[in-house]
């Protein structure tokens, strides 16, 4: 049942640099954005639309999308928290947006300030006002095998917002192992609860890699018949629940695994391994990609 080909969603520019404490001029941003694209990634997160006081990483989204080419084929989603957040998303050419719900309350509460359920009122006017304007919407839930405050989420939680998600119009509803404490059979129940209301193919995994299970998850994942993943070039992004820790799976691991498994996915691992490694000098932060570590001047050459 493991596809042929997957897709995979490039977080990097907006999950991983949003948890970074450098915090990157547009210049260097679109920069990133644009050798990600070259590196053959078709979906790339752009940013946020957020108050630039509570995540100033994500400051001037709009100028970023101005300099790219939103119809070059490639999709740049910007994350949008409520209605301003859209309405500055729209004015800036936005032609995808995603909303973040979560799977635990106490996460819910503690994030965003709301309940699960005040929190799907309001993105169901966000979405609907973005369907309207012929923009495509994509749902996140966070801790959907874990919550840093409440332990253990039940996959009836996670398939409760996902459901609601789904009714909203979200083409795609990616699932989120926001502390990574996820392991493969947990995510395949998960999966196959949520897959019987929702079919598999408008699925996704968000897998970070705090426990180093993102990449046995992933496995597990396609073996479900998942074809969306979402990764973050050179690990970009560390767990905020975890000090020290790893956060995004590495967008080079992911490839290298697909790769040796012969998946299809458009993307040269050659480019995106300099790629991570230029991006990592320039915030001043080590790679988290095992397989760019491996293949420096002092690592295993295959």
């Amino acid at each position: 049942m493991i596809p042929k080909s997957v897709k995979i969603v490039e977080v990097g520019p907006r999950d991983g640099l949003q948890n970074e404490s450098k915090i990157l001029p547009v210049p260097e941003r679109v920069r990133l954005i644009k050798n990600l694209a070259e590196a053959g990634l078709k979906q790339i997160e752009a940013g946020s639309f957020v108050r630039s006081d509570l995540l100033p990483q994500m400051s001037n989204t709009d100028q970023v999308l101005a300099e790219l080419n939103l119809t070059m084929g490639i999709n740049f989603p910007v994350l949008v928290p409520n209605m301003r957040g859209l309405d500055n998303a729209l004015a800036a050419g936005a032609r995808e947006i995603a909303v973040f719900a979560a799977a635990s309350e106490t996460f819910s509460q503690k994030n965003i300030n709301c309940s699960i359920n005040e929190s799907l009122d309001r993105f169901s006017e966000v979405t609907k006002k973005a369907l309207d304007h012929g923009l495509k919407v994509r749902g996140y839930i966070s801790c959907v095998l874990g919550c840093p405050y409440s332990g253990t989420i039940s996959p009836e939680n996670v398939g409760y917002v996902a459901s609601k998600l789904n009714d909203m119009g979200c083409y795609e509803i990616s699932l989120g192992d926001t502390i990574g404490i996820g392991t493969p059979i947990a995510t395949q129940k998960l999966l196959a609860s949520i897959s019987s209301d929702i079919p598999i193919e408008r699925l996704a995994v968000h897998f970070h890699d705090t426990y180093g299970q993102a990449l046995a998850n992933i496995l597990a994942a396609l073996q479900m018949g998942v074809t969306v993943i979402d990764s973050s070039v050179a690990g970009l992004g560390g767990c905020p629940y975890a000090r020290g820790a790893s956060g995004n799976v590495a967008t080079e691991d992911v490839v290298f695994m697909l790769d040796g498994m012969g998946i299809q996915h458009g993307i040269d691992l050659i480019n995106l391994i300099t790629i991570g490694k230029s991006i990592c000098t320039i915030l001043d932060r080590p790679v988290m990609s095992k397989v760019s570590l491996a293949r420096s001047p002092t690592g295993f050459e295959l």
